[in-house]
This record gives C-alpha cells, sequence and structure tokens, in this order.
C-alpha cells in the first residue's frame, strides 16, 4: 500500500486544524468504522484500513495525532500500516480519549462521525465529562474537499478501476444468457483484481419493458435478463488508495418507454448543464437548481441527492442540493447523479460520473459516453486528468 507523501499528510493536518482554530477547538476525534463508504477519514488522518469494527484517530492542536483501537480488534487489520507512532489498544476507546483529552488540557473537542459513526457507548463517555464535545462533519469534510494533486492521481486509479468493471458488465451483457448477478459478479472480479478489497458498494436499479423502477435493489440471480429490461447497475468503489468513485450507465437492448426516453433526453440537458455550473463561485445550491432544470421542467420530480463531495469517505460535505450554500472551490471532486423518477413514481432514469471542479466549468473525469448502451458500442481510449 502506497503511503502519502510527508507534504502531503502535513497539508492535511494543516487544513483540519485551520478548521479546528476557526471552530474554536483543541482537538479532533475522527471516527471510521466498516460501514461501507465510512471508513475513509481514519485512513486520511492515519493512514490505516479498517478491516472490522472501528477506529479512531485524534488530533490535537499540535504534535502528531494518535490512532485507538477497540482492544478486541487488536488482531483485525494490519496495524502497522498506520503511519502514526502511537497506537492504542482501549478496552473502552471512548474513555481512553476522554482521559486523553483530559490529560491535555482539552476544554472543546470536535468529533468526525458524531451523527453516523461514533458507537454509543464512546459518546456517553465524552459526553458524561466536563468536555463540551461539538459536531465536526461538515468542517472535516470541507477541510479536505480540496483534493491536492497526489490526490487526483488516487482519484484517476478509482475511476479507471470502476470503468474497468462496466466494461466486464458490458462484454458479458447478453440478454438471455446471464442474471444480473452473473453480470455484476463480472465487474465485482474486476475490481477486486484491481485493488478495491472490501471496499465496494454496488447495486441496480432496474425494470420490464424499458423502463428502470425508482428502488435500488440487491441484483437478482433467478432468472436471465431479457432484451427489454433495463438495467443501472450503480458501481461505487474505492481504489487502492482509499480514494472513491462512482459510475452509472443503463443497458437495455430493448424498446424504452416513452418516458425511458424523455428521462434520457433531460439526462443529455443535464450534463451540458452540469458542465457549465460545476465552476469556482457557484453554491452547491446553484450547481443543484441548474442540473435538475431539465427534468423539472418536464415534470418529472428527484429522488436520491442529486450530488455530493466524494474523497475517502464516499459520502462528503458539501452535498449539491436546495439550500447548500457553500461555494464551489476548483479541486473539489464531486460525484453527482440525478435520480429523475416520474410524476406516477414508477419509472426512473440515474447516471453518476464523478466531476472536478474547475476555475471555468466542470470536467467530466469519466471516459464513459453518457446515454444508453445495448452491448455493441466500442469501449474508448480513457483520458488522463489534465
Amino acid at each position: 500500500m502506497a503511503m502519502p507523501s510527508e507534504t502531503e499528510i502535513a497539508r492535511r493536518y494543516a487544513q483540519v486544524r485551520k478548521a479546528m482554530a476557526e471552530a474554536s477547538l483543541s482537538a479532533v476525534v475522527v471516527c471510521g468504522s466498516e460501514y461501507t463508504g465510512f471508513e475513509g477519514a481514519v485512513r486520511y488522518m492515519c493512514g490505516f484500513r479498517i478491516l472490522h469494527r472501528y477506529a479512531y484517530a485524534v488530533l490535537l492542536e499540535s504534535g502528531e495525532p494518535c490512532a485507538v483501537f477497540p482492544s478486541e480488534a487488536r488482531y483485525v487489520g494490519a496495524h502497522s500500516e498506520a503511519w502514526v507512532k502511537e497506537k492504542v489498544f482501549a478496552d473502552h476507546p471512548g474513555s481512553w480519549i476522554r482521559d486523553y483529552l483530559l490529560a491535555n488540557g482539552v476544554k472543546r473537542v470536535g468529533v468526525y462521525g458524531l451523527n453516523y459513526i461514533m458507537p454509543v457507548r464512546d459518546w456517553i463517555a465524552l459526553a458524561d465529562s466536563e468536555i463540551e464535545v461539538v459536531d465536526f462533519d461538515d468542517q472535516f469534510d470541507l477541510a479536505r474537499s480540496v483534493k491536492s494533486s497526489e490526490e487526483l492521481v488516487e482519484v484517476k486509479d478509482a475511476i479507471s478501476i470502476n470503468e474497468a468493471g462496466f466494461w466486464a458488465v458490458h462484454e458479458a451483457y447478453q440478454p438471455g444468457k446471464l442474471s444480473q448477478a452473473d453480470l455484476l459478479a463480472r465487474a465485482e472480479a474486476e475490481f477486486l483484481r484491481l485493488g478495491t478489497g472490501r471496499q465496494t458498494m454496488n447495486m441496480l436499479l432496474w425494470g420490464h419493458h424499458g423502463a428502470a423502477e425508482p428502488e435500488f435493489r440487491i441484483p437478482e440471480h433467478s432468472h436471465p435478463v431479457v432484451d427489454d429490461d433495463l438495467l443501472l447497475f450503480s458501481l461505487e468503489i474505492a481504489g487502492p488508495g482509499g480514494y472513491w468513485s462512482e459510475s452509472a450507465r443503463p443497458m437495455c437492448r430493448g424498446r424504452l418507454t416513452s418516458d425511458t426516453q424523455l428521462l434520457l433526453e433531460a439526462y443529455a440537458e443535464y450534463f451540458e448543464a452540469a458542465e457549465k455550473s460545476m465552476k469556482l463561485g457557484m453554491t452547491a445550491h446553484d450547481v443543484h437548481r441548474a442540473v435538475s432544470k431539465p427534468f423539472l421542467e418536464r415534470g418529472f420530480k428527484l429522488g436520491h441527492v442529486t450530488g455530493h463531495s466524494i474523497g475517502t469517505t464516499m459520502i462528503e460535505h458539501p452535498r449539491i442540493g436546495e439550500g447548500v450554500e457553500v461555494e464551489l472551490a476548483e479541486g473539489m471532486v464531486i460525484s453527482m447523479h440525478p435520480h429523475a423518477i416520474t410524476a406516477d413514481g414508477k419509472a426512473c432514469m440515474y447516471m453518476q460520473d464523478t466531476w472536478l471542479v474547475t476555475a471555468d466549468q466542470g470536467q467530466r473525469l469519466s471516459t464513459i459516453p453518457p446515454g444508453i448502451f445495448d452491448g455493441s458500442e466500442e469501449r474508448p481510449v480513457q483520458k488522463g486528468i489534465q
């Protein structure tokens, strides 16, 4: 496993400490768990890859962070991968962290993962002390939202792996022969071969007669796909460097419904709107409004979140959505995936791409062309990130 450079590690700590100072904090506790997509903040801070259970990185105003693990997980995961010197195995991690913070004079601590990740027993240990505990989720995410050139290399690698999975499905797609699960297995084999390990979260939107239903599902083994099944594999993976990438394209060899055709028409306009709006100075709200317009004008509604920042954690702040007034900055990496649903709630369209925010436009990093696939298309030559 490649470790970030000393310069990159120092940059990360400096950015987090800047956010700490702005929030009047003297420490930050960063949580991670094996819940898919929620392990990456700990890896970002100390290099440890969570295999099972959970872990913490604790950063004070100066010095290296320490990594804290539950003692029952001493032999679960390669703890030597963590680049920090101090590694602690505690019977009760929350109590150990509380005592460590108190010993270092901490009065106010921010917690990343307070809403979704930190186990209740550890939160209780902190909350019952005289230390003020504050939610630090958004601030931490914004501190790491602009990716360095070193990080973008890892982003590019993840996108390449993701695309290899898509094209493996595309190559195997022959209606009447393989099931949904058989097709996804081709992608999963590529992902594992290329270094994702356990960091995949792949699912499917599908339906018969040229339209996909709006609920995400686990692929089925029961029968082969047929010509008019509309398949939307949502491929979400992290590469060996821990950075996540998301992609999705529809596949169908049969006749599409008029609603599906209208959804595809709106999606064509979405791609143009995303490229124009995802630039320096626009807010997440502005982008959401711009890319939603083609769908709303045609009477569709939006389901799943329009988009979000993405990095070593699958879903990071800012979310691309209504009322999110965070300004985009050059170097942010955003996963975009409007989930457009017909007014009657029976059909949908969903495409995913990983984008880079630049000074004057959004750069779609994927080389997979927009649109629907029937299995006859040729794989394009992959381009690098500029």
